[in-house]
């Protein structure tokens, strides 16, 4: 069996907070194919990214789709020869993916069996209440109270608000402060969603590593004083290990970091410094299911649980989940809504996320199989099989 094409999908919807999922298909000339997902926070970035994937057709096609780790080192290795990130990273992650799931299509098993065999049966998840629903209390109580009444106990919540006039992408991240007025009002939200939430449901902060060093202090110790929150996402920007020190060093909640880190090397920092309790690597950017085993694995040996972030589609959870079957050091696995009815329309099956865990299909692969007529039906003009 030899790669025959690597075909990349952009597909239109209003699942996802940037109006299109990002799917890579490996086309075999077995007319088998294994599925991947990249799915970044900018459409600019998909396209770019896009690119990318079709020009590796003049690298990959012809290997043997078996030999997964030989890939992932000669596609991380061809941007130069020591490698890099960002976007490289992004490629070598939705490539792996789907030889993961064409490798356990081929053998009959699902990729769990192939990455050492279940430590659990199901995937403990947390989530995130629509934003637009914490704007009035009333639309807030039900949001909540829908989540917990589903069976999580845990969820996450950026409760800065935008200020008027300001452009969260380039305002906030440029100065890294935040007005006093936008601070106190997200006090007051993250209190109100602590008092609906109960004393029992884990409460997360995402920052979205936005603030500088006195402001991420300042703020996080507000945090833990009104709701009780049990981490602190992202508190700085992710190109400073010692800023991310210097906030460790003066909050007590928990800190979470590594959506923003892509590769094993940039963990090593982390682990070595002792700059998180927890670690978050994105399944579809910092380098695939080979990736996050071996992050996974490097973390179990400082004791840090796992927590894979997730803001893709249903490849990115059951990537991320078949891993964390396996992984021993595992806390929770995030998906973007309790409800995940909105991937319904990409699968032939829906997935299984009762009671606020996810039941990952015993089937070979990634256990799914795609809806290519609605994927067709629905794919940005130039970007479908």
């Amino acid at each position: 069996m030899k790669i025959a094409k690597l075909v990349p999908w952009l597909v239109k919807t209003n699942a996802s907070y940037w109006g299109e999922y990002f799917f890579i298909e490996v086309r075999t000339d077995e007319g088998l194919s294994g599925w991947g997902e990249i799915t970044t926070t900018t459409p600019m970035a998909n396209r770019a990214v896009a690119g990318i994937i079709r020009q590796l057709n003049d690298l990959l096609v012809g290997e043997d789709p078996a030999r997964i780790e030989h890939i992932w080192h000669k596609t991380f290795r061809s941007f130069t020869y020591m490698g890099t990130r960002g976007a490289t990273s992004h490629v070598v992650s939705a490539i792996d993916i789907a030889l993961w799931d064409l490798r356990g299509k081929v053998l009959g098993l699902p990729v769990y069996e192939l990455l050492g065999g279940k430590v659990r049966d199901d995937v403990l998840l947390y989530t995130h209440p629509l934003g637009s629903a914490l704007q009035q209390d009333e639309t807030l109580v039900e949001e909540i109270s829908a989540i917990v009444a589903s069976g999580h106990t845990a969820l996450k919540i950026d409760p800065f608000p935008p200020e008027p006039g300001r452009s969260r992408s380039f305002d906030d991240y440029l100065e890294g402060g935040c007005g006093r007025t936008q601070e106190n009002a997200a006090m007051k939200l993250a209190a109100r969603v602590r008092e609906v939430a109960g004393p029992d449901v884990e409460i997360l902060i995402d920052a979205h590593g936005r603030f500088n060093v006195p402001t991420a202090i300042r703020v996080c110790r507000r945090l833990e004083e009104v709701a009780q929150i049990a981490w602190f996402e992202e508190p700085v920007p992710p190109e400073s290990y010692g800023a991310l020190a210097q906030v460790r060093e003066k909050v007590g909640a928990a800190i979470s970091v590594g959506e923003r880190l892509h590769t094993r090397w940039e963990f090593v920092p982390i682990f070595e410094g002792k700059l998180a309790d927890y670690v978050m690597p994105d399944v579809t950017w910092a380098g695939g299911i080979s990736e996050l085993k071996k992050i996974a694995t490097m973390a179990e040996a400082y004791y840090i649980p796992m927590s894979p972030h997730d803001a893709g589609g249903p490849i990115n959870v059951l990537a991320g989940a078949h891993v964390m079957l396996t992984t021993p050091n595992f806390y929770r696995l995030e998906t973007s809504r309790y409800d995940l009815s909105k991937y319904d329309p990409f699968l032939e099956e829906p997935l299984d996320n009762k009671g606020g865990r996810l039941r990952v299909p015993m089937k070979p692969g990634l256990g799914m199989t795609m809806n290519l007529d609605y994927m067709r039906a629905n794919a940005v003009d130039g970007f479908a099989g």
